[in-house]
């Protein structure tokens, strides 16, 4: 029990030194959670904290929709355009990508603590954003592959 508070209250000072709200309001209020002993609500937010970013994060995306900001031909121009296309292209490859990464992540359960560590690092190092484990599984097994075909 001490270490897992150790390791938040590490994750909540980084936070605050790198000037990071999201990092050190995450572990702040699972830390809150862990002190006032609320174990349902972390079982919960470990079963469905995940679909509910996700949800936001998508919801996020769509608002240009629900405000009028985009258009239909806009969105038909995606289809004729290089930066459309490329964008079209990058979806279908960050999906794949994020596939492989649910593979890994199945066979390979021991990695996700490298993929934290790693997402926490690209925050606080890069300004980077943490978008998800599955993206940094998906790149973890593509590299994974990469190096296997190259050792052969």
């Amino acid at each position: 029990m001490l270490e897992q508070n150790i390791i938040l209250l590490a994750l909540f000072a980084l936070g605050i030194i790198f000037n990071n709200s999201l990092i050190a309001a995450g572990s702040g209020i699972l830390l809150i959670l862990r002190f006032v002993r609320l174990n349902s609500m972390l079982v919960l937010l470990e079963q469905r904290a995940m679909e509910a970013g996700l949800l936001l994060l998508l919801i996020a995306v769509f608002v240009p929709f629900a405000q009028d900001k985009v258009t239909l031909p806009e969105v038909a121009k995606t289809f004729v355009s290089i930066d459309g296309i490329i964008a079209i292209i990058s979806g279908m490859g960050a999906a794949f990508m994020c596939g492989c990464g649910v593979n890994l992540l199945e066979t390979n359960p021991q990695i996700a603590g490298g993929l934290v560590i790693g997402s926490i690092l690209g925050v606080l190092l890069l300004k980077g954003i943490p978008i998800g484990p599955l993206a940094a599984a998906g790149m973890a097994a593509m590299l994974l592959k990469l190096i296997s075909l190259w050792r052969k």
